[in-house]
């Protein structure tokens, strides 16, 4: 937050998601009294308000806990379902400040689809976070709305940096993105899936198998995560010229497996452009 000085956030909804980005602004120094969060169940806000020492309200106690929460914020942070995103936005409209940034992580949910429900000017901008923000691993993009300039996008990217790597894209490039990141880390674990299936056909033992496919998949994704880590270049360095890797790489070419993950990427943009129009249609 060092170019633009200690924010008030409010968080509404605080699911796992936004609570890794919460507890990495913490650790980063952020105050928690500049902290406001509001979710559904008061054991749920009793839980944020001991673990983080932020100010947490039940929505189901207090019927005007949104816009209560968003009345002094600086940045206010949609962290509820996308069905519900809109719906949100509309409620605190009236309450906003007007230079108060919006800023989405609900999937699907399109900036046009919130600005047309909060005042005329409000800065909004989208983000599409993916589940390794948890352990401050994440990829999160974020998209500027018509209101929201560098300055803006600025608080935007030091808040979520606390949550790993932030990279600006257009909005019509966030549904390409989120089958690359918001899915890839099913395809890895997907992949050590199988990975393990395969041990245990070969004779392993299945935790063995198991185990040594997760560790593996880990500590491959730590080499990648090294500055200057390309993949193509770690794969040649362990594909051996007619060794038992290349076999097997040899076999997965054959099989089709880039053109397979080529595939699924593209079913799952085609899918979030599908649930945009759901969302999108009138009720009834």
């Amino acid at each position: 937050m060092t170019t633009q000085g200690t924010p008030r956030i409010a968080f509404l909804g605080c699911g796992s998601m936004n609570e890794s980005i919460l507890g990495g602004l913490l650790a980063a120094g952020l105050d928690p009294e500049r902290v406001t969060a509001t979710v559904r169940r008061a054991e749920r806000a009793a839980e944020l308000r001991q673990r983080h020492g932020v100010t947490a309200f039940a929505t189901t106690d207090d019927d005007a806990a949104n816009t209560t929460a968003v009345q002094d914020a600086d940045i206010v942070i949609l962290g509820v379902k996308p069905a519900g995103t809109v719906a949100l936005a509309r409620e605190i409209g009236p309450s906003l400040k007007p230079a108060a940034v919006v800023l989405s992580v609900a999937a699907a949910v399109s900036i046009a689809m919130i600005e047309a429900v909060l005042p005329d000017g409000q800065p909004v901008i989208r983000s599409m976070p993916n589940t390794p923000s948890r352990v401050g691993r994440g990829v999160l993009s974020i998209s500027a709305g018509t209101a929201a300039g560098p300055e803006q996008m600025a608080q935007a990217r030091d808040l979520l940096a606390a949550a790993g790597m932030v990279v600006e894209i257009p909005e019509d490039q966030v549904d390409a993105l989120s089958a690359v990141s918001g899915s890839g880390p099913a395809y890895a674990f997907y992949l050590a899936e199988a990975m393990a299936a395969a041990g245990v056909a070969l004779g392993l033992d299945a935790g063995l198998a198991a185990l040594i496919a997760r560790e593996t998949v880990a500590g491959a994704g730590f080499m990648l995560a090294e500055d200057g880590a390309d993949a193509a270049a770690l794969r040649r360095a362990v594909t051996s010229p007619n060794g038992t890797t290349q076999s097997a790489i040899e076999t997965f070419d054959e099989r089709g497996l880039p053109g397979i993950v080529a595939d699924g990427a593209r079913a799952a943009t085609e899918r979030a452009a599908e649930i945009t129009r759901e969302l999108t249609l009138p009720a009834g």
